[in-house]
């Protein structure tokens, strides 16, 4: 059973309602609309009509919540149409959540970041793992972890990545690297126009030097404990009665060690 039961009569089927009417979903996922585009879809709207109708759920009696085609309603407001056609749905607000998430996802609607966020809201509103995401949206569970971990990048260079139309993958690469060395490196990747291939491979460059930088380097100060470490070993054993023979030469700027213990 719905939440609306006493209007079965109209659920699922398309009604004319005014505009005004029609509240957007606060949990649609997509965030971005193309002017271009719109502007587009809204003289096809006025020259044709409004072919599909949009889908609602009912929140009240003079009240509904738009579940999908809020590119079409944005582009019906653009060119003043004051009704328009919708289908109502039994959905309370979870399933209308999901489903503006899985209709945007099936038209490709959504950015990488877009997703992210979307599957990261449902999973602390509604308290889904990322399994249970999974199922509902019929994705991988490994796909889903992938899109949540995008967000391990901050918000700023989110919306850079986004504004530099980077990709999934060339998101990815920048997360393997230290925080402080992200923002520098997004840069870099925009500034060259480096392909997925590219980014990789710079950001494979990036690491080795890191690694290079952060192997400790011999000081004199730590030479001196392991070179006294090796004398008082040598003096313990002599006082412990092990018979050895040891000879020290320092060369070249070399300090060799030679020790010799019988085997009996």
């Amino acid at each position: 059973m719905g939440l609306f039961t006493k209007d079965k009569k109209i659920t699922g089927q398309v009604i004319t309602v005014n505009i005004r009417e029609i509240d957007l979903n606060p949990n649609q996922p997509r965030k971005y609309f193309d002017k271009a585009e719109l502007e587009s879809l809204a003289i096809s709207i006025k020259e044709n009509g409004l072919l599909q109708p949009l889908t609602v759920r009912k929140k009240s009696d003079d009240r509904y919540e738009l579940i999908a085609g809020e590119r079409r309603l944005r582009a019906c407001i653009l060119v003043g149409i004051n009704e328009v056609r919708v289908i109502i749905e039994d959905r309370n607000e979870e399933e209308s959540s999901v489903l503006a998430i899985i209709e945007n996802i099936q038209r490709c609607n959504l950015n990488c970041i877009e997703e992210a966020v979307a599957m990261q809201r449902l999973m602390n509103h509604y308290g889904y793992t990322q399994e249970e995401l999974a199922r509902k949206l019929g994705k991988a569970q490994s796909t889903i972890a992938n899109k949540i971990r995008l967000l391990k990048l901050s918000d700023k260079l989110l919306a850079k990545a986004l504004e530099y139309d980077l990709c999934e993958r060339q998101i990815r690469a920048l997360i393997r690297l230290p925080e402080e060395q992200r923002e520098k490196a997004e840069e870099h990747i925009y500034r060259y126009g480096l392909n997925v291939s590219e980014t990789e491979k710079y950001i494979d460059k990036l690491l080795v030097k890191k690694r290079k930088a952060d192997k400790p380097k011999w000081t004199f100060t730590a030479k001196r404990l392991y070179i006294n470490n090796i004398n008082r070993t040598l003096e313990t054993m002599k006082k412990s009665g092990i018979e050895f023979i040891s000879e020290k030469h320092e060369e070249n700027g070399y300090l060799e060690y030679i020790i010799r213990i019988p085997h009996d």
